[in-house]
């Protein structure tokens, strides 16, 4: 994933659907880095940093969930494939 783009989605997102998002959380594969990202946030408080480096056995892919209310599952899946390099 792009950070920067990350970054712009995920403040889209929590300006825009903050009250209704709960809990969020992840680990992600960042383009360019070794280390995976994780990540967690609640309502729009979002807090992140770099972790253990990706071992050779391991699939690197982002995983992200989601926890709240009225979230739209195809709108946030849309708005995160344009993270994806």
């Amino acid at each position: 994933m792009d950070l920067e783009k990350l970054n712009n989605c995920l403040r889209e997102l929590l300006q825009t659907k903050g009250s209704d998002i709960f809990r969020t959380k992840g680990i992600l594969n960042l383009s360019g880095e070794e280390q995976r990202f994780v990540f967690q946030g609640v309502h729009i408080l979002f807090d992140g940093r770099g972790d253990r480096a990706w071992k050779p056995e391991e699939t690197r892919k982002s995983e992200l969930v989601f926890i709240g209310r009225n979230l739209d599952e195809a709108g946030l899946r849309e708005g995160l494939r344009v993270c994806l390099v």
